[in-house]
């Protein structure tokens, strides 16, 4: 009689369970990729002068014989988030010398983290923060995106470096800041970052609930400043032509809802959250409920939403609470840990 076990037979046909993506998971892939394709000694090199990781273990140094291969790495990566692990990923499928099932794995996983949503491409333009008159963009060059602004630049802030995997941190802005203004190296991040913090203040100008969100979350960054920066004024769609333009040739205003964004937060440089901070003037002309404004405001989320990005309002009524800073601490909490 054959050994072949019929209901064996069914479970090898049925399809497998989609693989659980976790900060757990993917550490153990990454460890696993790692610690079978390197030697000791090499592992040092890889993580330090091909990863360029920072050595988080004060008071002992990788090179110590009491490591093993998996504490040389956890040294290296101890208290990542998901986001980061992901970005890690990403660097060890690309970059060095992981094969076989090794790298089907980390793949398997990352594929799965990416079905669970995000925007498709990198992000290429960021232009936020505007003091003053809106920029005036040119589109360059048509055929590779570049986008040039030709009037009121000096109003305006362009982050002009590729966005890391794990996203946009403070601390990473900080450090773009630091250069623009050629600040000196001697200059503590913190100096450096209260005066980033003043700049993008400003471009709120006088609007209270605008500022309120942003205060509320600009006192996260006492306990750090290595997550996700919240962006000011993010220009989403420019639209060349003026209001009256249009209506000269007969045309009902712009074609493009929603040129710029109230915040922004690069949770990873797939994972992008909008908050939007909802005055009168998204819902009513003058006094007067508009049922035009508010279709066209929530038909502008849903394109949001379908091209991968993650958007919440805020009411200006529920802003000006007495509570509102306490309910504003608690959304970045969940979604601090819902993004993680």
């Amino acid at each position: 009689m054959s050994g072949f076990n019929f209901f064996e037979g069914i479970l090898a046909d049925a399809p497998k369970a989609p693989v659980k993506v976790s900060s757990r998971s993917l550490r153990s892939a990454i460890e696993e990729a790692l610690i079978h394709s390197y030697t000791r000694r090499d592992l040092e090199v890889v993580l330090d002068e091909e990863l360029k990781l920072s050595w988080l273990l004060a008071g002992s140094k990788p090179t110590d014989e009491v490591f093993t291969k998996r504490d040389v790495i956890q040294g290296y990566t101890r208290g990542w988030d998901l986001p980061r692990l992901v970005a890690l990923a990403r660097r060890i499928t690309a970059e060095l010398e992981v094969t076989g099932t090794l790298l089907a794995d980390l793949e398997a996983l990352l594929n799965e983290y990416d079905r669970g949503g995000g925007v498709g491409s990198p992000a290429k333009n960021l232009i936020f923060a505007a003091n003053g008159p809106k920029p005036d963009l040119v589109l360059r060059d048509a055929v590779n995106n570049d986008i040039e602004i030709v009037r009121n630049a000096e109003f305006c802030l362009v982050f002009d470096q590729p966005i890391p995997a794990d996203g946009l941190t403070y601390s990473t802005l900080i450090e773009w800041w630091r250069k623009r203004q050629g600040f000196d190296e001697a200059m503590s991040a913190r100096d450096v970052g209260l005066d980033l913090h003043q700049r993008l203040r400003d471009s709120l100008g006088d609007n209270p609930v605008e500022l309120k969100v942003f205060d509320a979350y600009a006192a996260r960054y006492k306990d750090g400043f290595d997550i996700p920066a919240l962006i000011p004024q993010v220009y989403l769609h420019f639209d060349p032509a003026t209001q009256r333009a249009r209506q000269t040739s007969g045309q009902s205003g712009s074609p493009l809802a929603r040129q710029r964004m109230d915040f922004l937060i690069l949770f990873s440089s797939r994972h992008r959250v909008v908050l939007e901070v909802d005055g009168k003037q998204h819902y009513a002309n003058g006094d007067t409920a508009s049922p035009t404004l508010y279709s066209e405001m929530v038909a502008e989320d849903r394109r949001l939403r379908l091209a991968g990005y993650e958007v919440y309002r805020f009411g200006g009524a529920e802003l000006m609470r007495d509570d509102a800073g306490t309910m504003l601490a608690g959304f970045f909490d969940q979604l601090a840990e819902r993004m993680r």
